[in-house]
């Protein structure tokens, strides 16, 4: 194939994006948001809150790894954030995923977006603590828009939440005392459990 039948060939391939279904609810309360959605919200999420990472971040690096960060999802499929048995085997269920999947570029891009995706997963550069960070941030919005969303569907408590959130700390801390006080208020709410 050439290549920009290989490259086009992966544009309809992560297409299937559009129906690997989250757990979190869109905003009107109508559906479950898709991972498509998801990593374009984080797109712009990354665009509107740059001002908030903590050091200085390669802007165009940190949206790149916002839109690729769940690519894998194509194959892999979404891991509910609050289902323990499902996270067991995630590590290695989006690995082997990552693998088949950026093997179906052209090497180089491959190369790129695998090392974006690897980066995203381990939360040790600033774009990627930073881009961790809001996509944390962005379930905990829609859940709250949703009046406890999934938080309610799955019994989820005070410490599983600030838990989840910890992220946030590390990689937008200027944005901490807000998600703390939205935490706050969702458990005064009775949208999370004590």
């Amino acid at each position: 194939m050439s290549r920009l039948n290989l490259q086009l060939s992966f544009v309809l391939e992560i297409d299937k994006l559009k129906t690997v279904l989250r757990q979190n609810i869109v905003t009107d309360a109508s559906r479950r948001e898709n991972s498509a959605e998801h990593s374009w919200h984080l797109g712009v999420m990354v665009l509107l809150l740059a001002e908030y990472a903590p050091q200085p971040v390669d802007l165009f690096r940190a949206m790149k790894m916002a839109l690729a960060h769940d690519l894998i999802e194509v194959y892999a499929g979404d891991t509910p954030a609050y289902d323990a048995a499902a996270n067991e085997l995630k590590t290695q269920r989006e690995d082997e995923a990552a693998t088949r999947l950026f093997a179906l570029v052209p090497e180089d891009q491959g190369e790129e977006l695998r090392g974006l995706w690897d980066e995203f997963e381990a939360a040790a550069s600033n774009e990627s603590k930073f881009v961790n960070a809001l996509d944390r941030l962005q379930p905990l919005l829609l859940n709250t828009r949703t009046k406890g969303g999934t938080w309610r569907t799955h019994n989820v408590d005070r410490a599983q939440v600030y838990r989840r959130m910890e992220p946030i700390q590390r990689g937008a801390p200027q944005l901490w005392p807000t998600v703390s006080g939205i935490i706050e208020d969702a458990c005064q709410r009775g949208w999370i459990l004590p």
